[in-house]
């Protein structure tokens, strides 16, 4: 049947072609039409569903607490109240040049462990995550950009989380238990939450807006929360898996020629990540398994005196980095000392280190110095 149809298909196109015109231009133009046709349709349903996700949002927010809509609600507020965040929470790339990512200013300086001293505001910013717990994004923000992707489900994971702030504090009165009728709604928005991020830092504007670090410490607000993280991890744990080897993807495949303040965006944002109790040992032992397996490859080019990517070698770096942050907080933090890593990405990690930083401590010896680095503080926090 499938051939029969294929053979009238190019009957058909054969006989209504027009004259001057090959069948071969013909069907392309044909194919052409219908893709046409096609992408029309995909952005009117995709349009629809999420005018449907946004009547859901509402609807649960309203059976969650009727109060809070009516009285929380701000339908006039202006594009201004962003702007007033960005003041609020200074992350200041804009000192750097736009056409360069060379230039780091002195507000801006690397630390001796090659991580921005933005990194450790970091801690602070979510800590003092009141600033927009006790704001919400105007129901009315129009973006004529990608913040659009990010702004409905960034408003409606915040209007949330103020509520259970709110509930907490005995100022309104919740129900949550709602969420377990439609943990759809949670689960869709921080989908679409993670979707906007990845779309972000794949093609990141600089210098890099505050609203990506807000979307992001919102997300691990949610994670942390008692009542509101079984919602988000029973169905987006794999999304957020998947959210964090997108971004060590994102850093080890950039090539371009002024990439490094798009980098140093995304290392802040697998350190916020990192920093959280839930995420932080499945995102060490990505990072681990990353390096563990370039070193390798290093390794073999390096005793086949084969050619190597440097722009990787270039990008491995930021990784090193983080993974020495993460695993210093580790040993540091009191709190989480008797939690230290010690998954099976570690014992991969050390058991050729040795031949590697011997073959490779001449030729490579910035990157054998990390990797000696990270070394003593798995081995470290083991002895801790």
């Amino acid at each position: 049947y499938l051939k029969i149809s294929k053979l009238a298909l190019a009957f058909a196109i054969i006989h209504s072609k027009p004259p001057g015109k090959s069948c071969k231009e013909y069907t392309e133009h044909l194919a052409k039409t219908v893709c046409e046709q096609d992408f029309g349709w995909k952005s009117k349903v995709e349009a629809l569903e999420a005018e449907v996700l946004r009547l859901r949002q509402e609807l649960l927010l309203n059976k969650i607490c009727p109060r809070f809509c009516l009285e929380n609600g701000k339908p006039n507020a202006s594009a201004e109240t962003l702007q007033d965040q960005e003041c609020l929470n200074p992350m200041s790339y804009s000192s750097q040049l736009e056409d360069s990512g060379c230039d780091v200013s002195n507000d801006c300086a690397f630390d001796s462990l090659g991580i921005a001293s933005d990194f450790h505001q970091s801690e602070h910013n979510v800590d003092t995550s009141k600033c927009w717990l006790e704001r919400v994004l105007p129901l009315n923000l129009c973006c004529k950009s990608k913040e659009e992707s990010l702004t409905a489900p960034l408003q409606f994971l915040q209007h949330l989380l103020e509520i259970r702030k709110l509930s907490e504090g005995g100022i309104l009165q919740a129900d949550f238990t709602e969420l377990e009728n439609d943990s759809f709604t949670i689960c869709n928005s921080v989908s679409r939450l993670l979707d906007g991020l990845s779309i972000f830092y794949n093609s990141p504007k600089l210098p890099v807006s505050n609203f990506l670090t807000e979307a992001v410490c919102v997300l691990i607000s949610l994670i942390t929360d008692s009542k509101l993280s079984n919602h988000v991890l029973k169905k987006c744990f794999k999304k957020l898996e998947e959210f964090k080897k997108n971004l060590i993807q994102i850093i080890l495949r950039n090539s371009s020629v002024n990439r490094f303040q798009a980098l140093h965006a995304v290392s802040h944002t697998l350190v916020l990540l990192g920093r959280n109790n839930i995420l932080r040992n499945s995102l060490i032992s990505l990072l681990l398994s990353e390096v563990r397996q370039f070193a390798e490859q290093l390794l073999q080019a390096h005793q086949i005196q084969a050619m190597y990517d440097i722009t990787q070698y270039e990008n491995i770096f930021p990784l090193c980095m983080i993974l020495e942050q993460l695993l210093q907080n580790e040993t540091e933090d009191s709190s989480v000392s008797s939690s230290y890593y010690d998954g099976e990405e570690k014992i991969k990690f050390l058991e050729n280190f040795d031949q590697i930083i011997l073959h490779l401590s001449d030729e490579f010896p910035l990157f054998s110095l990390y990797l000696w680095r990270v070394s003593v503080l798995l081995n470290s926090a083991q002895i801790q």
